[in-house]
């Protein structure tokens, strides 16, 4: 059986989707059996997963509507057992409201997730910042959570949020699990950063922080601007070890 996991922040710019697309990769590159879900309507996964730019537009949205089938809009990526499902023509609609409540309403997402457990799949599940009516829904029907948090002043207030949005949900699903925090986005030159993520490590149990954190690095935002996940186009990087070590914690955890 598979399992799936949700990446949740707070807020946006605290390198969710990076995170989400380059775990997604690396646990891929190590042969899991990865699908890769954008459930943001932004639709950033697009743009950085590595798809042609004429890639199918038709996602998740479009399953949950009904006129698409799953099967139909699964996307190949560069990496072979990595495959990858975005978010769909809502990505270019204006408003997301609908998308929104479609979501919350519908049976497809459980069923969808079901469908990828049983044939083996590790489901990462990229969504919106904050915690809204997608996000929820999300948790409502995943195994695993993992928080993003930059190293940034406001990072425990964002914390204390996030986790008691992890508990509400844990109490209509029992079997949800939260993995941890990852500090991201550290900076080893910054005093203010490297005092923040020291703090967090103090103020939290030592079993909520994951010990390896992701540092803020040029080869990740350049990666992420030319379409593909900084563990495959700049291996070497800070950042890329950070995220394959990453990989190997959890790959025994997600099973």
């Amino acid at each position: 059986m598979g399992t799936i996991l949700a990446v949740v922040s707070q807020k946006g710019g605290v390198g969710k989707t990076t995170t989400a697309i380059n775990l997604a990769s690396a646990l891929a590159l190590r042969g899991r059996k990865t699908l890769l879900v954008d459930a943001d309507p932004q639709g950033a996964v697009r743009h950085g997963i590595g798809l042609p730019e004429d890639a199918e537009p038709s996602g998740l949205a479009d399953v949950l509507a009904g006129t698409h089938e799953l099967q139909d809009v699964v996307l190949p990526t560069p990496l072979p057992w990595l495959r990858v499902l975005l978010a769909g023509s809502v990505s270019e609609a204006g408003e997301h409201e609908s998308y929104a409540a479609l979501l919350s309403g519908s049976s497809r997402l459980p069923e969808l997730f079901d469908r990828a457990r049983a044939r083996g799949y590790l489901v990462l599940v990229d969504t919106p910042p904050g915690l809204g009516t997608i996000t929820r829904r999300v948790l409502s029907c995943t195994d695993h959570v993992l928080v993003p948090l930059q190293s940034e002043p406001l990072a425990l207030q964002t914390t204390t949020q996030i986790l008691r949005a992890v508990r509400e949900a844990s109490r209509t699903n029992p079997a949800l699990v939260l993995d941890g925090i990852l500090l991201t986005m550290l900076e080893p030159a910054s005093e203010v950063s490297q005092r923040v993520a020291a703090y967090v490590r103090e103020q939290l149990p030592e079993e909520l922080v994951f010990d390896v954190t992701i540092p803020r690095t040029m080869a990740t935002s350049d990666a992420f601007a030319a379409g593909q996940p900084v563990v495959l186009r700049s291996p070497d990087d800070a950042a890329s070890v950070a995220y394959r070590q990453l990989a190997e914690t959890l790959d025994g955890r997600l099973r």
